[in-house]
């Protein structure tokens, strides 16, 4: 019997509203926050004075969907190198914004290599590292006044592997006169916000606009993170950048990144997120922006590239075709969304399917704009295909995978040309 006393409530991410940041290279400009997408950035893990290999990098990270890209400038050499970076992405026609992550020097970057402050969209400046005592604010303020001169959006950023500890022990201490103390950990918490709140507003007494201001605090475990930012992101309305820090290898990090990432999304808070992924030995660096785009995905919150339904197979199945046709399908899909973008707008929304048997198969293929069940074990050797939602024809024979893939092509281009 149905219950039709009331209705289902459909889940939709909850929103939070935040000031609207714009991060530009020339004409091509990411604004982050406000009603703006939730962004999707990466980082190199080149040696930025190699200036053609990190371009090469950040081609490839932009490529794979990373709207914004982090490098490290930590020396003058470094710094030396960054117009250069830029130039060789210009003539590649990768106009992705640059981000410098500065720590302990930024200040002195910033003001000898002007070349470098310009061509960088965004600096990382982190309030634990720009000097302690009396050098702390004066440091910290030349690194904004360069953000103010070259009109550059700033991301500070807290992480508690290089919090303040200056401002940690005060908080301790303070902490330590209370009738019933609070736990260490939440005195770290406090820390961490404190420091990325007080840096803002630090800031904006020295003319920086607030809506150029991004925030984080980044920690390396799950709760943590969901913890310091839900925090947060009631104290303060500036865009925030999510991460959870040294995710770790693999599985681990992928799960840990997304389970994090997608509670607080889903709970409206975050405007640009990294998967701060180790790399496996020999796996490409734009693996961590694969993972931020299909959590991103997976949400529903955005759509990068066009989404393939497979089954996990099982007794039924009778061989592995439907597991390479899926591979097959997805690899291409990916693989030509970098010209797709501009010439078939809209595919990025295309949902496919490729199922192994007659239980799900022709559901799931009605569901998808095109989806295909192959045969399983003691199925008739014919897999019908269906388009939008009805049954347009059956593919028999060996070329099946190969027919198959042509059907996708020709929907795509009668569909999104």
């Amino acid at each position: 019997m149905v219950n039709d006393s009331h209705a289902i409530s459909l889940s939709q991410p909850k929103a939070r509203r935040s000031l609207q940041a714009r991060v530009a290279w020339g004409d091509h400009v990411v604004t982050v926050g406000g009603d703006a997408p939730v962004r999707v950035q990466s980082m190199t893990n080149t040696d930025t004075v190699d200036a053609i290999g990190t371009a090469i990098q950040i081609k490839e990270l932009a490529l794979a969907g990373s709207e914004m890209v982090r490098l490290t400038v930590n020396t003058p050499e470094a710094a030396q190198a960054v117009p250069h970076v830029r130039e060789q992405l210009d003539r590649m026609g990768i106009h992705v914004p640059l981000i410098g992550d500065f720590h302990y020097n930024g200040h002195r970057l910033l003001t000898d290599y002007p070349d470098c402050a310009q061509a960088l969209s965004k600096y990382r400046i982190n309030p634990g590292n720009v000097g302690k005592g009396d050098k702390h604010d004066k440091q910290f303020g030349q690194m904004i006044e360069a953000a103010m001169r070259y009109n550059k959006a700033v991301r500070i950023g807290v992480n508690w592997g290089s919090l303040d500890q200056e401002l940690l022990a005060q908080l301790m201490d303070t902490n330590a006169q209370r009738a019933q103390p609070f736990d260490a950990k939440q005195v770290m918490y406090e820390a961490l916000i404190t420091s990325a709140i007080d840096s803002a507003k630090l800031a904006e007494s020295m003319g920086m606009a607030p809506e150029q201001i991004l925030l984080s605090c980044k920690v390396s475990g799950v709760q943590d993170l969901i913890a310091v930012y839900r925090e947060l992101a009631q104290r303060c309305n500036y865009p925030l950048h999510l991460g959870l820090t040294e995710a770790g290898m693999g599985t681990r990090g992928t799960v840990a990144s997304a389970t994090a990432l997608s509670i607080l999304l889903q709970e409206g808070i975050g405007d640009t997120i990294r998967v701060s992924l180790t790399p496996q030995p020999g796996e490409a660096r734009t693996q961590e922006v694969v993972i931020a785009s299909e959590i991103l995905q997976a949400l529903g919150l955005r759509a990068f590239v066009p989404s393939v339904t497979a089954c996990p197979g099982c007794g039924r199945t009778t061989s592995t075709t439907f597991q390479e046709l899926a591979k097959e399908i997805d690899d291409f899909l990916r693989a030509q969304m970098p010209v797709w973008r501009s010439q078939y707008p809209g595919v990025e929304n295309l949902k496919v399917a490729v199922m192994g048997c007659i239980v799900n198969g022709p559901g799931e293929s009605k569901h998808a704009d095109i989806g295909i069940s192959l045969p399983g074990s003691g199925e008739a050797p014919a897999a019908p295909v269906f388009i939008d939602g009805e049954k347009a024809m059956t593919l028999r024979g060996d070329n099946i995978a190969r027919e198959f893939h042509q059907i996708v092509e020709t929907y795509i281009e009668k569909r999104f040309g």
